[in-house]
């Protein structure tokens, strides 16, 4: 299959709260945001299912509950919680929706971004497709910098200026997107 191309231009349409053309895995794993508060906050991360290894229907699995925890050793850690994230960014670039994006995904776990606890209240949660000391692809810069300013669009109370590392929200439990992601390179295709 071959891989699809940058994205330019993404639209979320407003009153479903999904992005427009990609691939949608709906999952259950989410809640209403409290007092149906706009997202003010976009979250990265990393992941890799099993870890270090990249394609496969791990993730996929993992955000709808149904890793089987039997295919390996550390799906049994991973399958007995229920997670999730707004959107996935693959190694070739393909955008996955797990969650719409005014709904409260559970990506960030505990967590506190400037002193405001419970990031999954008022945050986006997009994951990246990699592994620590793992360089990213350029396609996914280019496919998060469009996800990015389609949020933008869609929720004025975001801004290019609201935007954090897992690590950042829970520092010393996680260290995911890792030194590999470039942020300075995100910044200047904002």
């Amino acid at each position: 299959m071959p891989s699809p191309p940058p994205a330019t231009a993404l639209r979320i349409d407003p009153a479903t709260g999904l992005l427009l053309s990609v691939r949608q895995v709906l999952t259950d794993h989410f809640e209403p945001r409290p007092g149906a508060m706009a997202p003010e906050l976009i979250v990265i991360h990393g992941i890799s299912l099993p870890p270090n290894e990249f394609g496969g229907p791990w993730i996929d699995r993992l955000f709808t509950g149904s890793l089987p925890p039997e295919v390996h050793p550390y799906f049994a850690q991973m399958a007995i919680g229920r997670v999730s994230a707004h959107a996935l960014i693959r190694r070739d670039g393909e955008i996955v929706q797990y969650v719409p994006f005014g709904e409260r995904a559970w990506h960030a776990g505990r967590s506190s971004y400037r002193g405001r606890p419970e990031c999954n209240d008022y945050s986006v949660g997009i994951e990246l497709e990699g592994a620590e000391g793992v360089p990213y692809e350029a396609v996914q810069y280019a496919n998060l910098a469009a996800l990015i300013k389609a949020l933008l669009v869609a929720y004025p109370t975001l801004s290019t200026e609201q935007i954090a590392g897992h690590a950042d929200v829970a520092p010393g439990r996680k260290s995911d997107p890792w030194d590999s992601f470039d942020w300075a390179r995100l910044r200047s295709m904002l």
